[in-house]
């Protein structure tokens, strides 16, 4: 137990309860202000004290716990009630060594004690004469120490100067007492009597508030005068925190008042109203709502704002339209996350680890996201990016924004913007109009409840704007790093700031998206897939998903590569991977009603016996002719859905040079034709055919699958090399396809989704493709195992590919 100092209410009760007292008592000294006359002991008992100095003529009660105090206490009243209290250097340690205990305390008398239950003392005692350890006689089973008692020095006559500390003593008393709000007449009464230096500091100090350390150095000081200097100094450093925490406790006071004369008007309002019976449960909701919007973190200018529609609110009759208005608009500011955010994963081999298990392949995208993290971690401060993924449907734009909110350990918000034509869904209607409410990026934050949640952006390629607005320009701001930080909804009419939120968009193409909306995106591209890549996703991801989701479990079924890559081939013709994924569901559910009806597994699906799970074939790979038909080119184009192999047809009929283009050809294809007929006529002398034929002859050009609309700038050496075989009556090769577009010069220009046309091209079983030269650096996207299936020619001019495909002149040269 710790000897501590206890209330000054205590000497009172040890007084008045006489029976607790014991009876050996001797009577106090008649004079405590001289001790000469007191007979005090060479040799004592100490009692040492953790966190209290006591000086002379001090009288207080302390609690005795240890075990030796106790013992000191009992020996000084079974000898002479004397003791010497020093104070313990570390009031941490519960049993000091004479290493621990400071060498200079005062003698005191002990003038009351009594016994608590709990075996502890309860002590009354008084400050006699400073004194010094001169040596421990005794260590067990209490100190006893021999003393050197310390003389006051007497000063006869008080100059100047000494008069000056004594009135600066009694002045910041004085001034202390009068900050503190404290009754100073009964105590400046005792001060003003006391004209000794010495006395005047101890009595002084024996009331102030010190550290041990602070106290043990005023009485360890022999010299009266210097004793009152140092208390005097640290008179004037209390009267400063006086000072300060009067102000402190005014301003606080000022504070509450205004707050008090706030309630009583309110109070004295709510009974107003309730007399005129205007008031009900509606008061007490505007209470809840009032302490929501204290508790809901709000931004100073927002809560100002809330606060003086709360005001209004409260004002106005319940049943009024106005009303309903106003309690929906501060519900929504309680509810919104102004402050509430998660704590980001940080660790970048974990995030790693969670987006290779949820996704295969990805590189780069997974490359980037981690890139993110790794600022994120070196700059907390840093701002949101963001992401634009650009791929064909079902390649996993979706789940991968999924996959970053985990692995970043955020919120998942997800939102379409397909057909979104009003501007309002993007920044919310006016709270003037009926039904109004925030836009839906202010939704999607208050359904994630977090700040800085992963807020996924579905088909912004294909917004579109119609009279209500243009919702791609409203996203200008959202979108924008350096604006998102104040985004002003219309419903709200006070900003949020959406910095901190990691925006991720995604398209099909990106030739429809704004360019100043692309602008503020980083475009990140995720082609289709190659075969092998679809069986392993499908071997890792998809057929364990559709096993769970039709109540199988992975005993139940038997399936092979081999019949995984049949179905992709024969079953499947996409970039992404939806279809394969409802083909291995179709699987799967025929299984599950085998399980259904008892018979046993497990069922292996093979490729014989695929066409019974799957029927017949949807696509079947055409044996390919080595050379095709004259007017025939097989041509490499890009779709939304991935890449496709097309035929173009030319045929050259007797007419009047008319060029017929049939197939829902776009624009660009137009021009295409119209190039590579132009150019087509600037060869007519070296390749041996009329070189007026363009007057005698009609030119139908053909694209099958005519339902289809195509446009593009990549069918120009496809065109090219067909209007020639038809113009030459010479064959192509069937296993070589091409893209490119060309000038009237006959250059060949680079064009864009090569990785998706040559996976289309592997697909269908093609040997060879012809890109543009500068379409080099695009190979590099493509994976190794891809690029070993088929031959890669490259070109410069139109004239390189007809010699790749081995046109020649009909005629010799001219």
């Amino acid at each position: 137990m710790s000897d501590e100092k206890i209330h000054q209410t205590e000497i009172q009760d040890m007084q008045e309860d006489p029976k607790k007292i014991e009876l050996n008592q001797q009577p106090e000294s008649e004079n405590k202000e001289e001790t000469g006359g007191l007979d005090i002991p060479e040799k004592m008992p100490l009692l040492v004290v953790r966190d209290i100095t006591i000086f002379n003529y001090m009288i207080l009660p302390l609690f005795i716990g240890r075990e030796k105090s106790v013992h000191a206490v009992d020996a000084a009243l079974n000898q002479n009630r004397y003791i010497l209290i020093c104070a313990q250097k570390d009031e941490k340690i519960d049993d000091p060594t004479p290493n621990d205990i400071y060498r200079t305390g005062t003698v005191a008398l002990i003038m009351r004690m009594l016994k608590m239950p709990d075996g502890r003392l309860k002590v009354l005692i008084q400050g006699i004469q400073r004194a010094k350890i001169k040596e421990f006689t005794k260590e067990d089973p209490f100190y006893e120490v021999k003393i050197d008692l310390i003389q006051e020095k007497d000063i006869t006559e008080y100059g100047p100067e000494v008069e000056a500390l004594i009135r600066a003593a009694r002045e910041q008393s004085e001034k202390i007492l009068n900050l503190k709000g404290i009754d100073s007449s009964e105590i400046m009464a005792v001060l003003n009597s006391v004209d000794e230096p010495g006395r005047l500091a101890d009595l002084i100090a024996s009331n102030l508030r010190m550290k041990p350390e602070e106290a043990q150095k005023i009485l360890e000081c022999e010299d009266p005068i210097e004793r009152l200097k140092l208390v005097n100094k640290k008179l004037a450093k209390e009267v400063e925190v006086a000072t300060m925490q009067a102000k402190i406790q005014s301003m606080a006071k000022e504070g509450m008042d205004k707050a008090q004369r706030e309630f009583f008007l309110r109070e004295q309002l709510k009974a107003i109203r309730k007399e005129l019976g205007e008031l009900g449960e509606e008061g007490d909701e505007i209470e809840e709502l009032r302490k929501a919007l204290k508790k809901a973190g709000l931004p100073k200018k927002v809560f100002k704002e809330a606060e003086k529609q709360l005001n209004r609110l409260s004002s106005m009759h319940p049943e009024a339209a106005e009303a309903t208005v106003i309690r929906t608009y501060l519900e929504w500011l309680v509810e919104l996350p102004w402050k509430k955010a998660t704590k980001d994963r940080l660790d970048i081999k974990e995030a790693e680890k969670i987006l290779n298990e949820d996704h295969y392949d990805l590189d780069k995208v997974k490359e980037r996201i981690l890139e993110y993290l790794s600022v994120r971690k070196l700059n907390p401060k840093m701002k949101g990016p963001i992401l634009c993924f650009v791929g064909p449907p079902g390649v996993g734009k979706t789940s991968l924004g999924k996959s970053i909110a985990r692995a970043l350990n955020r919120k998942f918000v997800r939102m379409s913007l397909g057909g979104m034509r009003d501007e309002a869904e993007i920044r919310g209607h006016r709270r003037t109009y009926i039904g109004s409410m925030p836009g839906r990026i202010i939704q999607g934050i208050k359904e994630a409840g977090s700040k800085n949640p992963v807020f996924m952006l579905d088909e912004i390629d294909k917004l579109g704007n119609d009279f209500r607005g243009d919702p791609a320009s409203a996203l200008l701001e959202v979108l924008d790093p350096e604006q998102n930080n104040s985004f002003t909804d219309h419903y709200l009419n006070v900003p949020f700031d959406l910095s901190k939120v990691m925006f991720i968009c995604t398209a099909n193409m990106l030739d429809t998206i704004p360019s100043a909306l692309l602008d503020r995106m980083e475009v990140i591209r995720i082609p289709g897939y190659t075969e092998q890549e679809k069986v392993k996703i499908a071997e890792k991801y998809l057929l364990p998903r559709q096993i769970k989701e039709n109540g199988l479990q992975s005993k139940d079924i038997q399936i092979s590569s081999k019949t995984i890559l049949k179905v992709i081939r024969e079953y499947t013709r996409e970039a992404g991977l939806r279809n394969l994924e409802r083909e291995l569901g179709a699987i799967c559910r025929k299984i599950a009603r085998k399980v259904a009806e008892g018979q046993k597994g497990p069922f292996r699906v093979t490729t014989q016996n695929l066409h019974k799970f799957l029927g017949v074939p949807k696509f079947l790979n055409e044996e390919k002719e080595k050379e095709l038909p004259p007017g025939v080119a097989l041509g490499l184009a890009w779709t939304p859905v991935g890449g496709e192999v097309l035929n173009i047809e030319v045929s050259v009929l007797p007419g009047k040079g008319k060029l017929l283009l049939t197939g829902q050809l776009g624009d660009i294809m137009k021009e295409s034709a119209q190039a590579a007929l132009s150019y087509a006529r600037t060869k007519a002398k070296d390749f041996g055919f009329e070189e007026d034929f363009a007057e005698k002859k009609d030119i139908h050009i053909h694209v099958p699958a005519g339902a289809t609309p195509k446009d593009g700038p990549s069918a120009g050496v496809t065109i090219s090399a067909a209007l020639m075989s038809a113009l030459t009556e010479q064959s192509l090769p069937g296993d070589i396809a091409m893209t490119g577009e060309i000038t009237l010069r006959g250059r060949v220009l680079p064009v864009g989704g090569i990785k998706e046309k040559i996976l289309a091209a592997v697909t269908y079983g093609l040997s060879t493709v012809v890109i543009p030269k500068q379409n080099l650096k695009d190979l590099q996207e493509i994976p190794k195992d891809l690029r070993k299936k088929i031959k890669i020619e490259t070109i410069e001019h139109v004239e390189d590919l007809w010699n790749k495909l081995g046109l020649k002149p009909i005629k010799g040269e001219n």
